[in-house]
């Protein structure tokens, strides 16, 4: 018998992976706001920019909540604002911005650059670094909730001449976005912003904008809501349990966790083993250890502070 399993193609129900880029000023998360509300349901907004999140309080009729995350910004922590806005209810998560993941205080980039410094080896220092941004991406893929995440775009400015008047002037476009090498191939539609707030199209698997030009708001919303809710539903699968040994030995290591850099590395391989499963008790149990390691290792530092 063989070992693979091949079956018929078949469009399930799906939950939405959005990927939106654009400079400062083109509208990132107002243009999320708005797609958000045309999916309906309760909205949550991780905010990583000091507060910008709460700017559009009056935006939409339904409102929406805000959790806001302050450095570091290690994948460990993004996972657990995640886990915290799914235990609310919240069915759509905007991420303002995932950029800090990769390259804010406590992201990727420094977290990397730090262990490069301290071991004298930069490629061994990825090594630890990359399982923490694969288990923060594995958690976006995973989650029950829609996804629309936003990224910083590199800055360039262009000089080009002006149809209407003839003379030369300076227009800001964006680039790549600010994140890890191949991130927009992890979502389902990936949308480049620009400082006219307009929405290039670059990769759409829903194939309802590939290609276009379009201005984010509700109604875009509502269409991709049509588009994931067309389909069979997803066959429900028997959850599998995490073994006793297996979350022990996870447990212990979260347990042993030296400080809090050392404790949101463990947390976020744990969660993707865990998630993989997917084995909720187990995550619920992991993440309840975390927490208690959390505040006894912020109750050391705050005591060290005292007697320095």
């Amino acid at each position: 018998m063989s070992e693979f399993e091949i079956h018929r193609a078949t469009k399930r129900r799906a939950k939405l992976r959005l990927g939106m880029s654009g400079p400062a000023g083109s509208g990132k998360t107002y243009s999320a706001l708005l797609i958000a509300s045309g999916l309906g349901g309760r909205i949550g907004l991780i905010d990583t920019e000091h507060g910008s999140g709460d700017l559009y309080a009056d935006l939409l009729p339904e409102g929406y909540d805000v959790l806001r995350l302050a450095p570091p910004f290690t994948p460990g922590r993004y996972i657990e604002a995640i886990r915290a806005m799914e235990q609310a209810g919240v069915t759509t998560i905007i991420i303002d911005s995932l950029t800090h993941a990769w390259s804010g205080e406590g992201g990727s980039l420094d977290r990397q650059g730090k262990i490069a410094d301290r071991s004298g080896n930069s490629w061994q220092a990825w090594r630890q670094v990359t399982p923490e941004h694969n288990a923060l991406v594995e958690a976006l893929l995973q989650s029950r909730c829609h996804i629309i995440a936003t990224m910083r775009a590199k800055t360039e400015y262009v000089q080009e001449k002006d149809e209407r008047t003839g003379k030369q002037v300076v227009r800001k476009i964006g680039l790549a976005p600010i994140m890890r090498d191949g991130i927009d191939y992890e979502f389902t539609i990936f949308m480049e912003l620009d400082i006219q707030h307009m929405a290039y199209i670059g990769k759409d698997r829903t194939r309802l904008f590939d290609g276009q030009i379009v201005k984010p708001d509700v109604e875009v919303g509502r269409r991709l809501l049509a588009w994931l809710q067309s389909g069979e539903e997803e066959p429900q699968v028997e959850q599998a349990a995490m073994g006793d040994e297996q979350l022990a030995d996870l447990s212990n290591s979260i347990r042993r966790a030296r400080d809090l850099d050392e404790l949101y590395h463990v947390f976020a391989a744990a969660y993707r083993t865990a998630n993989a499963l997917p084995d909720a008790a187990a995550i619920a149990e992991l993440t309840r250890i975390k927490d208690e390691r959390k505040a006894a290792l912020e109750a050391e530092e705050a005591e060290y502070g005292e007697h320095a």
